[in-house]
């Protein structure tokens, strides 16, 4: 039977106590941490912070409302390294988000603007357009910081490989009853691209199409999918967050599929947490079914690109399929925050050092390294609101990939891909470039396709000068 999680009601006419708050907000019983510090040691941003995580953890305890104007609540990166490590199992990611939830209804201005503009802006969209505008995004959030130039570089770039869009148009969910059933074939599965898909990341689908469609799989698009809602919704309302993931799982259980594969790490994440959150969470479920005006009934298992490809195909096919193998290629497999983490609700047997992308990369032909940062974050959204700490973050992980002695690195995430290959020419003394592929580039190259299938020349950091050092294409 699905557990409802305690709900506490605000108290009326004075401040909650913040551990009551949070409570209420998140389920969370912050009493449970007893300072082992394993959160702390673990975070990618703690001596970013000025407090601690293991720190905004005790305040919560002693009732000090003084984390609320912190700038470590609204600097986390949300990357799951503290939920994961704790073990209490306290969702410390959650209570951040639970923290800038009621720092804004206190009305205590956030200590970092420009992220919270970023989550409203990013909301605002997606409730006018039903999915994300890369471009108005970018944009508008430029005019609000007043930085109107800031990554036009990068921007221009994009613009020249047809990876942003300047027009998008607005896309509205079918109603509840509406959506036609179908009789899913075998070899058929529900697809859910994703806003930067069909922008920043079109190369990623594309090839995603190409591959699958070698391989004799069929992905479908659920019609009128909406954006997910990504980091900013559950850290600015948890019924939103759960919401925008459920509209589209309740699609695609109408169609009558009961798998989908979601290849934006984000997007997964999302979708893994909302299902554990209706399975749960019954107060949640019954929000959300209510302002959708859909009873979700949890049949569609929800599985990330990689997952569905090894478990849908087949290594042994995959390897059958290879007609060019990737000799002599040493890759990073890159795995980023979310596919793996937590455990609790993704389901990863080792959330910190997966190993799925790795045999994918092996039955291609390439050679995979054995590396340190395979689960590190990238800085996520970060690139766009505190971009400095995330170029710092972005290079640990391309000089800890080429110390390893990589030749590349491999991603399935169009976030961490913006961050890794976009951003690599602005970060300074860096020293080399590498190219950062998305496995299915890698793949469709594999698979004898021709070369203009793979859509390289969308890089930024051009592949193709080591692809054909090592034979691989012409």
């Amino acid at each position: 039977m699905p557990t409802t999680k305690t709900t506490i009601p605000a108290a009326q006419g004075t401040a909650e106590p913040l551990a009551e708050a949070i409570q209420r907000l998140v389920g969370e019983n912050a009493y449970l941490c007893y300072q082992c510090l394993k959160c702390t040691s673990g975070c990618p941003l703690a001596e970013r912070f000025d407090l601690t995580p293991n720190q905004v953890m005790r305040c919560v305890q002693l009732g000090d409302a003084s984390v609320l104007e912190s700038r470590a609540i609204w600097l986390c990166a949300s990357c799951e390294t503290c939920t994961t490590r704790c073990p209490q199992g306290i969702d410390i990611a959650a209570v951040m988000d639970a923290l800038r939830i009621e720092a804004r209804r206190r009305g205590i201005p956030p200590a970092i603007p420009e992220v919270d503009r970023f989550a409203r802006l990013f909301l605002a969209d997606v409730k006018l357009m039903g999915r994300l505008h890369e471009v108005g995004l970018m944009a508008g959030l430029n005019l609000l910081n007043r930085n109107l130039f800031k990554d036009m570089d990068m921007a221009v770039e994009m613009l020249k490989r047809g990876k942003l869009h300047l027009v998008s148009l607005p896309t509205r969910p079918p109603k509840p009853g509406a959506v036609k059933p179908v009789t899913p074939a075998e070899n058929q599965i529900a697809y859910y691209p994703g806003c930067s898909l069909h922008s920043s990341a079109s190369e990623y689908h594309h090839t995603i199409e190409a591959v699958a469609e070698k391989l004799g799989l069929e992905l479908v698009e659920p019609p009128g999918w909406i954006c997910c809602g990504s980091s900013p919704a559950h850290s600015t309302d948890r019924v939103l967050a759960t919401q925008y993931p459920v509209i589209n799982l309740s699609i695609i259980e109408q169609m009558g599929f009961d798998e989908v594969t979601t290849p934006c790490a984000a997007c997964y994440s999302r979708f893994k947490t909302a299902a554990h959150e209706m399975a749960h969470n019954g107060e949640m479920a019954r929000q959300v079914n209510q302002a959708i005006g859909y009873e979700y009934q949890g049949k569609v298992r929800i599985m990330h690109l990689v997952e569905a490809l090894i478990e849908k195909a087949g290594l042994d096919r995959i390897e059958q399929a290879v007609e060019k193998p990737l000799k002599g290629l040493k890759v990073a497999c890159y795995y980023g925050c979310y596919i793996t983490r937590p455990a609790e609700i993704t389901g990863a047997e080792h959330p910190e050092y997966p190993m799925d992308m790795d045999y994918l990369m092996r039955r291609l032909g390439a050679e995979p390294v054995a590396w340190d940062y395979k689960t590190d974050c990238c800085g996520g959204s970060l690139g766009l609101t505190q971009t400095p700490i995330a170029h710092e973050m972005t290079a640990k992980v391309l000089r800890n990939a080429k110390a390893r002695g990589a030749d590349a690195v491999v991603t399935v995430c169009p976030l961490c891909h913006v961050n890794l290959d976009g951003r690599q020419a602005q970060i300074k003394d860096l020293g080399f470039a590498m190219p950062v592929l998305y496995a299915t580039q890698l793949a469709a190259l594999a698979f004898g396709l021709p070369v203009k299938a793979a859509l390289l020349e969308k890089n930024l950091v051009d592949p193709r000068p080591l692809l054909r050092e090592k034979g691989l294409v012409d």
